[in-house]
């Protein structure tokens, strides 16, 4: 049976490395990419609002994570992100969306976990009971079970074929009006 359970920024950071583990085996990123993501990841702590849930193995072990935080101005993402929306869609649109969201920075489960609910769990979880009016996240912009997820619990396109600045790959951001469906 596995469990979520909330975690605090002091817990998350000293559990990065079983947090990365889940990131590597759901992700596959390229090896040399690992020690800045893992300092990206022990930064997130510190944002306001921060939080986290560990779906668990009786045994303690995470099998999945995901974790988010109130975004404003002058972080990264919310801020690349921000001007891109208001770029496409006008400032109102960014506003909307962006100025009172939780950021929904990682969520992943292992892949030997896949197809039993767990994913669905930590997004909702996430947003259940939060004070902000949206939630925002990017996720690859391609047809996979993540983004089908997504939409099923009322999340809708902001952006697509989105590229981050020095990167490559093609992400759609997407945001949900809270409180989610269920």
């Amino acid at each position: 049976m596995i469990g979520l359970r909330r975690v605090g920024p002091d817990e998350f950071t000293t559990r990065l490395d079983a947090v990365l583990e889940i990131y590597i085996a759901a992700m596959n990123p390229p090896v040399d990419q690992l020690p800045g993501r893992k300092t990206i990841m022990g930064n997130h702590a510190v944002h306001p609002g921060f939080t986290c849930l560990f779906a668990e193995r009786p045994d303690g072990t995470p099998v999945g994570l995901a974790y988010g935080f109130h975004g404003a101005a002058g972080q990264w993402w919310h801020d690349v992100v921000h001007r891109a929306i208001a770029e496409r869609n006008g400032e109102g649109s960014a506003r909307g969306w962006l100025g009172d969201a939780l950021e929904l920075a990682e969520i992943h489960v292992h892949p030997d976990y896949h197809g039993k609910g767990i994913g669905r769990a930590l997004v909702v979880g996430m947003c259940a009971g939060r004070p902000e009016r949206t939630a925002v996240l990017s996720t690859r912009d391609q047809p996979t079970a993540a983004r089908h997820l997504y939409r099923s619990v009322g999340f809708v396109d902001l952006l697509t074929q989105f590229v981050f600045p020095g990167g490559y790959e093609r992400y759609a951001i997407l945001g949900a009006v809270l409180p989610l469906r269920g």
